[in-house]
């Protein structure tokens, strides 16, 4: 591999935010642990496509359309020095958005139509959130509301597996915790975005209430998430118990926030085991 196809690749890399592939990718293991009825459904050409889809070209779907039509805001934002990519113009991403796009259209066919209406949800609000003339990402709570795009792989999968809808409860509680945890994420960005004069949930309500907001949805997630089964709703607490703690330890949440890709994948794993247990007893298992 010579240097310039080298760089490039290293860029794209970037780019998809590594760090947070298991946002989208995660959702679908669970929801492939808790919508499959045996062993063998577990792993089909089927949930292989949508886990290899949502873990890389979902990504730089999202974030490359975010990217390029943050261009502007993003010359001034810290994030973008080392941990993130910085757009600098070019054919290379829109390309490669366009190829992810096409490949998310291409999981239509393999996937049964209950499945449909969440994958085309995914596509538009994961487009539309960046992309004018919607740019749902500047129209607060639009920007907060939409986000929760990142609970749609996770019921695509299972829909794709149990063929049929999730509970409406871990529906409404999933797209809950991806508000809260989108409107936590745009706190670091609160002072570049008003430098640049984007309005945000977070700018409009300021970082205090924007904890507070986060905590809320939360814990509203809990609830929710408690009408399906009581363990999962004490499983989710761990968020707004995490929200007063940072506020009560002062806690930069600039350093906070990069703490939430591991205590995601933390939560995301017990929800795999514990839909996995539903198939498999511990007991059958362990000696």
């Amino acid at each position: 591999m010579n240097a310039a196809p080298a760089a490039r690749f290293d860029y794209l890399l970037t780019l998809s935010r590594p760090r947070f592939w298991l946002y989208l990718a995660g959702p679908v293991l669970v929801g492939v642990a808790f919508g499959a009825g045996s062993v063998p459904e577990l792993v089909t050409p089927r949930t292989l496509a949508l886990f290899g889809y949502f873990l890389v070209p979902a990504n730089l779907l999202l974030y490359g359309v975010n990217d390029v039509f943050d261009r502007g805001v993003d010359a001034e934002n810290p994030k973008k020095d080392g941990r993130e990519a910085r757009y600098g113009g070019g054919r290379l991403v829109p390309t490669v958005v366009a190829v992810s796009f096409l490949l998310g259209l291409a999981l239509f066919p393999v996937t049964p139509r209950v499945a449909w209406p969440y994958l085309a949800g995914f596509l538009l609000l994961g487009v539309a959130y960046s992309a004018p003339p919607l740019r749902f990402k500047t129209t607060p709570p639009l920007d907060s509301l939409s986000n929760g795009l990142y609970v749609l792989p996770g019921t695509a999968a299972f829909a794709t597996v149990a063929g049929a809808h999730p509970p409406l409860a871990a529906l409404v509680g999933g797209w809950l915790w991806a508000m809260a945890m989108h409107t936590f994420s745009a706190i670091p960005d609160i002072e570049p975005d008003r430098a640049a004069g984007i309005r945000t949930t977070a700018t409009v309500l300021g970082e205090d209430r924007t904890l507070a907001y986060c905590a809320v949805c939360w814990l509203l997630a809990a609830l929710a998430f408690a009408l399906v089964d009581p363990r999962l709703g004490a499983l989710l607490l761990v968020y707004p118990v995490l929200v007063v703690g940072i506020r009560r330890a002062d806690v930069d949440v600039d350093r906070a926030y990069w703490w939430y890709p591991a205590i995601n994948t933390v939560v995301g794993t017990a929800l795999t085991i514990g839909g996995l247990t539903r198939i498999v007893p511990p007991g059958a298992v362990l000696p």
